[in-house]
């Protein structure tokens, strides 16, 4: 496996002719490693198969890394064309467990693995060709075509090191082991742990645009903290030191765990690390695709709430405070041990990067200055839930890459494991994961009295999202009519107020028209092609508040708290399942419907004209179609073939809505007048965009 192994790109230096090659080798180099992971499956059948009952079957992982490629190439306009749009529909999202995740079997007809092998290949021959014939510019920055394709090479590293997880968690007759690299064979028992000082110092967190190496939305931006002096452990907890806590009863006493970490206990009835096995009093610990006699003196591999269990009964047992460290307190600990990042290395000073062994290995093997395993071997759970840093950007292509996460939930990981490779390995990573997932990870710990502050920001500050919640739901702060209230009373006066109407909003946004349409209609699903929307409506429906922040006056803001029940829409939020979809490409799922609104979406759609055509079959017998538009495709950037109207034809003008009716006149009757509504595009206290929406009611034949 020598030959595949390879760093992080350097994007900022080097020779402009030579470069695309040197993306090429790398990209060549990720694939081939992804799919050599997939080896250590013993048949086709265990493709099949769920690692995690809370993940996809292993086959919609294989696929997922060609399916991205492809749609971030086809989203960004570097390629025109699909190769497959069921595969690009069936494989596109589901790595988190996500409530607009979809992990319904019955929802899915996967493909054979043959097929998906094919797919790969030829999305691999596309990829190849974008790489060696779009124009190189040096230094590769955001906004460049490569940093796509760099986005698709980092995005399947990541699901090398989440898929090996998933496999690790396969029955072992299900797997071949020695396909994938060597194991480390060192084992003994554990080493006695100590706690070493780390000064203080205030650090500033967050990557500046210029750095050198690719990186996810959430590295850049703006920290600054204080770190007080306190003390770290001079290595990770050990396998042999966390049998401690589980031959004290540890898993079965409530004191030590936090709610959460409790209800996970007991409902999953755990009693010791998941990947830990125990014959009489002989303990095993499960590799990936291999079983072996428990090295103690290896890291345990546990979840963030077993983690802070162990903390809380070592605290109670020698009546001193111990904790997980802050995400700043790991970053001291690099800056003290003067860890060198990626560009540094020539051999990795730590079993990262699949460099050294692909297992994790003892814990008093690698030093990085006072302390082992600073980085490397397993990932490191921290005391920090993610969110971003003071001037924090989604990045257009991949909006839902970080966004999920900032629900308080997700507590981040650092450090990097022994199959960490590309971005992952780099110092300024920044990786969440929910509190009871399992990762190849672990951790050390704090021994420090001063009181843990977490810093977490709850106010929106995107300012795309906060200015769409204020034009949903700013009627509660300002006197401006509310156009989503507006549309949700045609509906209920066109369909009478049946209750038991299926609906489909198919465009989301902040979720104001899908809470209108609530109070008065059963079963609501509501569509957004975006998480970094859809996750606001789904948190008011769970909280029942959101907050945002958007723009007064030049530097002054408003800070709004939306509180459901303070407006009056908190009875139906339960008629709602909000959904992540992209309506060009819906899956089958999505039909059946008596009323379908479609609420300015067809001038943001690539194809208006392919929508407008397919979307009967959605729908039920005499169901109802309503359509808000303002027809500004230019706007959008629509390619002027999918244009149904706006132009002249044969020296005659063709208006949007002639086009629009020349279309569903074969499945649907009008049955009223277009008329318009307003809608009022917020920008600051005192400058608002008015649109007028032009609404046509259509009936299926």
């Amino acid at each position: 496996m020598h030959d595949l192994l390879t760093k992080t790109m350097d994007l900022k230096s080097g020779n402009q002719e030579n470069k695309p090659l040197e993306i090429l080798e790398y990209f060549q180099k990720t694939w081939a490693i992804d799919e050599k992971l997939y080896t250590q499956l013993k048949t086709d059948a265990v493709f099949y198969h769920r690692g995690d009952p809370l993940r996809h079957v292993l086959l919609f992982y294989f696929g997922h890394t060609a399916v991205f490629f492809i749609n971030k190439l086809f989203l960004s306009k570097i390629i025109e064309t699909r190769i497959n749009p069921e595969f690009e529909s069936i494989f596109a999202i589901g790595v988190d467990e996500m409530s607009w995740d979809d992990l319904n079997e019955q929802n899915y007809r996967w493909p054979c693995v043959d097929a998906v092998y094919d797919y790969r290949l030829k999305a691999k021959q596309i990829i190849e060709n974008v790489i060696l014939h779009t124009p190189m510019n040096l230094p590769i920055s955001w906004n460049d075509p490569f940093w796509i394709i760099l986005m698709g090479i980092e995005h399947e590293r990541i699901h090398l090191e989440t898929s090996s997880v998933l496999i690790r968690q396969l029955p072992l007759n299900e797997v071949v082991s020695g396909k994938f690299g060597n194991v480390c064979t060192e084992v003994g028992l554990a080493p006695q742990n100590e706690f070493l000082p780390v000064s203080s110092a205030s650090l500033h967190l967050g990557k500046s645009i210029d750095n050198p190496l690719y990186g996810w939305d959430n590295e850049y931006g703006n920290y600054t903290e204080t770190v007080e002096d306190f003390k770290m452990s001079k290595f990770l907890v050990s396998n042999g030191e966390f049998l401690d806590f589980v031959n004290d009863k540890g898993y079965k006493n409530k004191l030590y765990w936090t709610e959460e970490g409790w209800n996970w206990c007991t409902y999953k009835q755990a009693i010791m690390p998941l990947f830990w096995l125990k014959n009489g009093e002989n303990y095993k610990l499960r590799l990936v695709a291999e079983e072996i006699s428990m090295p103690w003196n290896w890291p345990v591999e546990v979840n963030y709430l077993e983690a802070k269990a162990f903390c809380n009964w070592k605290t109670a047992k020698e009546s001193k405070t111990f904790r997980l460290p802050t995400e700043a307190e790991w970053m001291q600990l690099t800056k003290v041990c003067n860890v060198p990042d990626v560009l540094e290395w020539e051999i990795a000073p730590a079993n990262i990067n699949l460099e050294h062994f692909a297992s994790p290995c003892p814990v008093d093997k690698f030093r990085n200055g006072d302390f082992f395993d600073v980085i490397g071997n397993v990932w490191q759970w921290t005391e920090t839930p993610i969110t971003g840093y003071a001037g924090f950007k989604v990045h257009p292509m991949y909006d839902d890459f970080s966004t999920p996460t900032f629900d308080g939930k997700h507590n981040l990981i650092k450090g990097g494991s022994w199959i960490s490779t590309g971005n992952e390995a780099i110092r300024d990573a920044r990786y969440a994961f929910r509190r009871h997932f399992y990762q190849h990870a672990g951790f050390r710990m704090v021994a420090s009295e001063i009181p843990l502050v977490i810093h977490y920001d709850e106010y929106e500050t995107d300012v795309e999202i906060a200015n769409s919640c204020e034009t949903n739901w700013g009627d509660a702060f300002t006197s401006n009519p509310n156009f989503s209230k507006l549309l949700a009373n045609v509906a209920i006066k066109t369909m009478k107020v049946k209750k038991n109407v299926k609906v489909l909003d198919l465009n989301a946004k902040t979720g104001r028209l899908a809470f209108e349409l609530a109070q008065h209609f059963n079963k609501v699903t509501a569509l957004d092609s975006s998480a970094r929307f859809i996750r606001l409506p789904i948190q008011l429906q769970e909280k029942g508040f959101i907050r945002y922040i958007v723009k007064d006056e030049n530097e002054l803001v408003f800070y709004r708290d939306l509180v459901l029940t303070d407006i009056g829409l908190n009875n139906g939020k339960d008629n709602i399942l909000f959904m992540q979809a992209d309506a060009n490409n819906l899956k089958p799922i999505y039909s059946n419907y008596d009323l379908i609104i479609v609420p300015n979406l067809l001038e943001e759609l690539i194809c208006p004209i392919l929508f407008l055509k397919e979307i009967h079959l959605r729908m039920n017998e005499n169901g109802i179609l309503i359509i808000a538009s303002s027809y500004d495709w230019e706007h959008h950037q629509v390619k002027r073939e999918h244009w149904p109207g706006g132009f002249k034809k044969d020296g005659e003008p063709v208006s949007s809505f002639d086009g629009i009716h020349s279309i569903l006149k074969q499945e649907f009757i009008l049955i009223e007048l277009p008329y318009d509504l307003p809608i009022y595009f917020r920008k600051s206290a005192r400058i608002s965009e008015l649109r007028l929406s032009e609404i046509s009611i259509w009936q299926k034949k």
